[in-house]
């Protein structure tokens, strides 16, 4: 059985790729960066980016959105500000040290949550999709970009396999759609609305999670309870 990850070793690992983290990866991920973008400013307004990293998505951003950033990662945070500073990004309210699954903001404060390469580097999943629900305003949405690991096959076996490895670099691979599936089906007023595959290879998707306004997570539970 693969060990969980856990929290001192992403970090660890996160302080190691903060120097070239975006020289690796910048090209490769910015196809999803530019459409979690684009996805979140349909809805605009105030913008938590959580594992906002090297800060490598603020300036595509347009000025009206209100941008908030955390990350796990001090040398990746230091990066970020640094980012931020440079290039006056006036728009980006705060950038803070803080863990994914104890988000220290009230309920209902952002309009959109955005979490790019995030969900397959937390130690827990679900407990960290749980705080962004919290979070996020009614009638807004919880934007991923995110790798779908293969349920079987050839895929399943090698991301089996090559688990141990990818885990002291800080991610998983084996984390499989119904995962995120089983997640919005026992939350309470979060829905699916979109799933679109990310290069590279297809790996990687956009996420889209609604969370319904009050009225109508309300109205479902008398449904549940009155079919019950």
């Amino acid at each position: 059985m693969v060990a969980e990850l856990d929290k001192q070793t992403i970090a660890q690992a996160y302080a190691c790729w903060a120097p070239f983290y975006d020289l690796v990866f910048g090209a490769v991920f910015e196809q999803g960066r530019h459409a979690a973008i684009r996805a979140a400013e349909r809805i605009g307004g105030r913008i938590l980016e959580v594992g906002v990293g090297t800060g490598i998505s603020l300036p595509d951003y347009g000025k009206t959105s209100r941008l908030v950033g955390v990350d796990l990662s001090e040398p990746m945070l230091r990066k970020a500000q640094k980012r931020v500073t440079e290039l006056g990004l006036r728009n980006v309210e705060g950038l803070s040290l803080m863990d994914a699954e104890r988000l220290a903001f009230p309920d209902d404060s952002f309009d959109v949550i955005v979490a790019q390469y995030v969900i397959t580097t937390v130690p827990h999943p679900e407990a960290t999709l749980d705080e962004f629900a919290r979070v996020l305003k009614p009638g807004g949405e919880i934007v991923l970009v995110s790798r779908v690991g293969a349920e079987t096959g050839l895929r399943g076996a090698f991301e089996q396999c090559f688990a141990p490895l990818t885990h002291w670099l800080g991610w998983r691979l084996e984390f499989p759609w119904s995962r995120y599936v089983n997640w919005a089906e026992r939350s309470h007023g979060v829905r699916l609305i979109e799933r679109r595959a990310m290069p590279p290879f297809g790996h990687f998707s956009l996420i889209r999670f609604a969370k319904e306004q009050k009225s109508a997570a309300l109205a479902h539970r008398r449904e549940l309870r009155a079919s019950g």
